[in-house]
């Protein structure tokens, strides 16, 4: 991944010079990826997560190339850690909204604890730091001056169904479904919200998955490019969204998938 000071040429249209923007799930994968995006982009990134060791040396990475970046160390399924966080920023412009999980199971094998854990960081978490972001995002005085870009990360599993990821296609469904009602809700006070959906990226963290040539095999054949997404081709998707390039995108998803959800 390129540093923070050489933004790739495709996205030297999409500045966010000295928008404030924070990130959750920072500290690794594709939301490490964003918060670097948007530093190269020109914004001062707060990184969020529950690992501070992760963060830090996230942090500093942006920062030893001109980037400016805090580390905020916070559980977003927990409403009064995700409040505190939220207050103590001076104000917000950016929200990567990215932190989630997921555990493929059978679906008459998922219990109740397994249902409830996806639930609670998929959709409750989710739910509060969008609910958190904008009234920060609100708090500007001057209705004149108010407005914010909100990028809720789903899946493409949040547009069609799979075998085997039952909570997960319900828990980005859902995600879609606030993604709208928000972009409704929200533009009156100038502040977009809009979702990205991407296929399978290829990471260190999913690299050991792809090792097993069935699994391998089911994923291409289900992507008419023929290939995994790569973590910059969805960073440069987050930038898009985050700046001005967008300013008539709302309540939409940007399906990152390789034409996967086309057929």
């Amino acid at each position: 991944m390129s540093a923070p000071g050489s933004l790739p040429e495709a996205l030297k249209g999409c500045r966010v010079d000295g928008r404030v923007a924070l990130v959750t799930g920072a500290g690794r994968g594709l939301g490490l990826a964003a918060a670097i995006g948007l530093a190269q982009a020109g914004a001062e990134v707060h990184l969020v997560s529950r690992t501070r060791a992760e963060l830090e040396k996230a942090a500093d990475t942006i920062r030893s190339e001109g980037g400016i970046a805090q580390a905020l160390v916070c559980d977003v399924t927990n409403g009064r850690q995700v409040r505190e966080a939220f207050a103590r920023l001076p104000r917000l412009d950016i929200l990567i909204n990215n932190a989630g999980g997921n555990m493929p199971e059978p679906f008459v094998e998922v219990t109740e604890e397994r249902l409830d854990r996806i639930l609670n960081l998929n959709v409750r978490a989710a739910f509060l730091v969008a609910q958190a972001a904008a009234r920060k995002m609100l708090e500007v005085s001057d209705r004149r001056e108010r407005g914010g870009a909100m990028v809720n990360i789903s899946s493409q599993m949040g547009h069609v169904g799979a075998a085997g990821r039952t909570v997960y296609c319900m828990t980005k469904h859902a995600l879609e479904g606030l993604t709208k009602a928000l972009g409704v809700e929200l533009a009156p006070h100038n502040i977009r919200v809009n979702s990205i959906a991407p296929t399978f990226i290829e990471t260190p963290m999913t690299a050991p998955f792809f090792e097993e040539p069935r699994f391998r095999e089911w994923v291409l054949n289900r992507i008419p490019l023929g290939r995994l997404g790569q973590l910059d081709e969805v960073t440069a998707a987050v930038v898009f969204l985050a700046s001005p390039a967008a300013s008539l995108i709302t309540g939409a998803s940007l399906v990152v998938d390789g034409g996967w959800t086309a057929q």
